[in-house]
């Protein structure tokens, strides 16, 4: 039987691993600096 997965080319994410991490957490302060701003009102 034929192994697929070692003929699978190896696939590079678009960015580092590093910048989806400062994203995420970017994006997640976001939503909480507003969530905390909206429950002051």
């Amino acid at each position: 039987m034929i192994n697929l997965a070692s003929e699978e080319v190896l696939r590079e994410l678009p960015m580092p691993a590093v910048a989806y991490g400062l994203v995420t957490f970017a994006i997640l302060s976001l939503l909480l600096y507003l969530a905390l701003r909206l429950d002051r009102d």
